[in-house]
């Protein structure tokens, strides 16, 4: 005769022990996948400022990059290759007029010498000119890029520099 009640504990452990087995697993996963989601670039300030309205004004960008990792330059070496883009939404009643990239950096791929990246590591500043109507705004600019390591690229992303522009 089977004794469904020993058949049924028993399997009633096995799911349990499964299942917390599963627990440890992801548990151990966790150091890996939070640095996957650190911020590969940072926008860092200003969070505000005051322009003369209707004039095209400079206003200095701060941003930095995640140790271990660079981004390609406003002008990559190659087609294929994402370039760094700072942009404004029409109707912010902001206008970027120009941005101002730094010259990036000769980068070489460890497994491919030959090539060479034209990058930003660490930190760096992109000069908007923006043209701002009276009054005070709130600016989600947009920044374009795709950040590498050594080994890999992760997909293109863009994040938002929030910036308070008061048009006087």
């Amino acid at each position: 005769m089977i004794d469904w009640r020993a058949r049924i504990c028993a399997a009633s452990v096995l799911a349990l022990a499964l299942a917390v087995a599963h627990g440890q697993v992801l548990a151990g996963d966790t150091p890996a996948r939070s640095i996957n989601k650190q911020a590969a670039v940072e926008y860092l300030f200003p969070e505000q400022v005051a322009i003369p309205a209707g004039k095209a004004s400079t206003v200095v960008l701060h941003f930095r990059i995640a140790p271990g990792l660079h981004i390609n330059s406003h002008v990559p070496k190659d087609d294929y290759l994402i370039p760094t883009a700072l942009s404004i939404p029409a109707g912010s009643g902001v206008r970027l007029e120009q941005a101002i990239y730094p010259a990036g950096t000769d980068f070489v791929l460890p497994i491919d010498p030959k090539t060479k990246l034209n990058v930003y590591t660490g930190e760096f500043t992109i000069e908007a000119h923006m043209v701002a109507t009276a009054g005070d705004h709130l600016v989600e600019a947009k920044l374009r890029f795709q950040a590498c390591d050594q080994d890999a690229c992760m997909p293109p992303k863009t994040i938002t520099a929030a910036i308070d522009v008061i048009g006087n």
